[in-house]
């Protein structure tokens, strides 16, 4: 079992939501990655999902499409993603951590590599490296059934997104092969757009937590204290991504990992109010 469902039900059972910071692997620094997963950690994050560096990531907007070109001009791939997943490990063992990306890295690491037995090196090695979970952008749960199993046997969640155009249908899709729990975009476009309509995700969870019984995080959108405030009385987690990048953005070294910890204190602080 990964690390998920345990720290969600330690949150649920002091009455506190999950707090997800999301930041594109080998940004801004090709090897800061782990130590600013400890920051945030140190800041209130209770999972961190990180980004696989991808050039056509289709569902993010130029913040973190600009994070991933320039984590991929520091020569970072899955390969080196991973191996970020494992120095962090070495220092911390509960923390869950979820690869978010997109099926060309997860594919392409599967083609150069023997895979084992007719099993996903990619399932493997992340397993090994102590990832708990994986959230595939163009993977839609119809055709991934055997994936999701996969990972399952190797105690790793997969994890969906669902929108506000989701139909019932794709809720239960979803809701067969989901695990750890599911993102909710909480707007129609891409991250880090527009403004944030509260009212309405209060009105969409209830609906999704009908047909879906693991928790619900929802991201797009939040960009401050005030704002994951209002969406914490709601939902179950909130993610918060493109607001970091901009923060560490042009920062330098040794300010980025202490300028991602105090934003997210702040934000732990408002969710815990």
């Amino acid at each position: 079992m990964s690390r998920i469902p345990a720290t969600f039900a330690k949150l649920k059972a002091t009455g506190r939501k999950a707090l997800i910071p999301y930041v594109t692997a080998g940004f801004p620094f090709a090897d800061i990655t782990p130590e600013l997963m400890r920051a945030m950690v140190t800041g209130g994050a209770d999972v961190i999902e990180l980004g696989v560096p991808f050039s056509d990531p289709s569902a993010d907007g130029p913040v973190i499409q600009k994070a991933s070109d320039k984590a991929l001009a520091h020569g970072v791939g899955m390969v080196q993603v991973l191996d970020m997943v494992r120095t962090f490990r070495a220092q911390n063992s509960t923390t869950p951590v979820v690869l978010m990306g997109y099926a060309n890295p997860v594919e392409r690491y599967n083609q150069k590599r023997d895979c084992h037995d007719g099993k996903s090196a990619f399932v493997t090695d992340a397993a090994e490296a102590g990832v708990d979970g994986v959230l595939i952008v163009d993977y839609p749960p119809e055709e991934c059934e055997g994936f999701a199993a996969e990972l399952k046997a190797r105690g790793l969640d997969l994890i969906f997104l669902l929108a506000p155009t989701s139909t019932d249908e794709r809720m239960q899709q979803v809701a067969r092969v989901a695990s750890g729990y599911v993102y909710y975009v909480s707007l129609k476009g891409v991250t880090g757009a527009a403004t944030l309509d509260t009212a309405s995700v209060a009105a969409m969870l209830p609906r999704i937590r009908r047909h879906v019984s693991v928790p619900v995080g929802v991201g797009f959108g939040i960009r401050d204290a005030i704002t994951a405030r209002a969406i914490g009385k709601v939902a179950d987690a909130v993610v918060i991504g493109s607001k970091i990048i901009e923060l560490i953005d042009e920062q330098p070294r040794e300010q980025v990992a202490p300028v991602a910890q105090v934003f997210l204190r702040e934000i732990r602080s408002a969710l815990d109010s």
